[in-house]
C-alpha cells in the first residue's frame, strides 16, 4: 500500500518514501537563495515562479518564502503539502506538474534522505508556509543522475526547482479519549499519546459474517472520500489466531495508499471517516482477499481480518 508522492515520484530524481490553515500573506517577490528566481503569490495558491535570464544555476539552494505558522518540521514529520515543479534549463523552464492543477494534496515525509536542498527546506517549515528547494547535480547521487538522463533530464545542463506549500502536518497517533469499540472477541488497549494500540484476537468467537467498522477514537478532521490518498498508522490481524500479518506501527512509519486500490472492506470501511480518528474494522473474506487469500500474509481465503486503523491525513 505503499505509494510515493504524486508529484516527485513524476520527476526523474528517486525520492525516499517521504491541520494548519494556509496563510494568505502575499509573498512579494522573493529571490529563492541567492539563485535569482522570484517567487509570487499566497501560499494556499498556486505560485508564480520567474526565472533569471541566462544559463540555470547548477548549484543546490533553499529558501522559505513565507514563513507559516505553527510547529516548525522535523525530520519524521509527514506533511501534507502542494508541490509546483519546474524544469530550469535556461530555455522554457517548464513545469512538469503541480499539484494546484489537480486540484489535490499529497504527503511528504521530511528526511534526510531526501535531496539536500529539499530537505533543508523542509525542516523548519511551518502549516500555512512555503518553501522553494533547487535540485542540482551536487545533491544526486551518480545512479540518480543517469536515471534522470534515462529519462529525458540532463543535470549538466538542468536544475529541479520545487515550491512546495505546507498545508497541515500530520499527528503521530489518533488523539482522544478511546471508546471500548464493543466487538465480541476482540481485546483493544489505547495506551494514549503517540503510542501504538494494542490489539489481540485470539478468541472461539465466530466472526462478524459482514464488514465492521467501529470508531474508537472520532476525529475532528474533513471526513475521507473514496477518491483520496489516506495516510494511516494500523496493524491488521487474523481473527480467531491472534496472528499478525502486517503493521506500519512495527516498521516506524504510517504507510500511504490511494483508497480506490486497497481491499474492499478498506475502500468501504474508511470512506466517510473524519482525519485524526482510530477505528476498529472487521474484514470478512469477500471484502479481503477473497477465496485465494493471500499466501505471502499468510491469509488463507476463509479468514476474517482485524485491523486497527489510525487516519492521520487525507490528500
Amino acid at each position: 500500500m505503499r505509494r510515493r508522492t504524486a508529484v516527485l515520484a513524476a520527476l526523474p530524481l528517486i525520492f525516499a518514501a517521504a491541520c494548519g490553515t494556509a496563510q494568505k500573506t502575499d509573498s512579494g517577490a522573493a529571490p529563492a537563495g541567492g539563485s535569482g528566481i522570484k517567487v509570487t503569490g499566497q501560499a494556499d495558491q498556486k505560485p508564480t515562479v520567474t526565472f533569471p535570464s541566462g544559463k540555470p544555476q547548477l548549484t543546490s539552494s533553499s529558501q522559505k518564502i513565507i514563513e507559516g505558522n505553527g510547529t516548525p518540521a522535523k525530520d519524521g514529520d509527514v506533511l501534507t503539502a502542494k508541490v509546483t515543479v519546474y524544469n530550469w534549463d535556461g530555455k522554457d523552464n517548464k513545469s512538469p506538474g503541480s499539484d494546484y492543477d489537480q486540484n489535490k494534496s499529497e504527503f511528504v515525509t521530511v528526511s534526510p534522505q531526501l535531496p539536500k536542498a529539499l530537505h533543508e527546506a523542509l525542516v523548519g517549515s511551518k502549516p500555512g508556509g512555503r518553501v522553494l528547494a533547487v535540485i542540482a547535480k551536487d545533491n544526486l547521487t551518480e545512479d540518480q543522475l543517469a536515471s534522470a538522463k534515462q529519462q529525458g533530464t540532463d543535470f549538466a545542463t538542468t536544475s529541479q526547482v520545487l515550491v512546495v506549500d505546507v498545508v497541515s502536518a500530520a499527528a503521530k497517533a489518533a488523539q482522544g479519549t478511546a471508546t471500548d469499540p464493543g466487538v465480541e472477541g476482540v481485546k483493544l488497549v489505547n495506551p494514549g499519546g503517540d503510542k501504538a494500540p494494542t490489539l489481540t484476537t485470539k478468541t472461539n468467537a465466530k466472526p462478524p459474517k459482514g464488514l465492521v467498522v467501529k470508531t474508537v477514537i472520532e476525529g475532528k478532521g474533513p471526513k475521507v472520500t473514496a477518491d483520496q490518498m489516506v495516510l494511516a498508522h494500523y496493524t491488521g490481524k487474523i481473527w480467531g489466531t491472534d496472528k499478525q500479518f502486517d503493521s506500519s506501527w512495527e516498521r516506524g512509519e504510517p504507510t500511504t495508499f490511494a483508497l480506490n486500490q486497497v481491499v474492499k472492506g478498506w475502500s468501504q470501511g474508511l470512506t466517510g471517516v473524519p482525519v485524526g480518528s482510530r477505528v476498529l474494522i472487521t474484514i470478512p473474506p469477500d471484502l479481503g482477499y477473497g477465496k485465494e487469500g493471500n499466501a505471502q500474509g499468510g491469509i488463507k481465503g476463509t479468514d476474517t481480518l482485524v485491523f486497527v486503523v489510525d487516519v492521520l491525513g487525507a490528500a
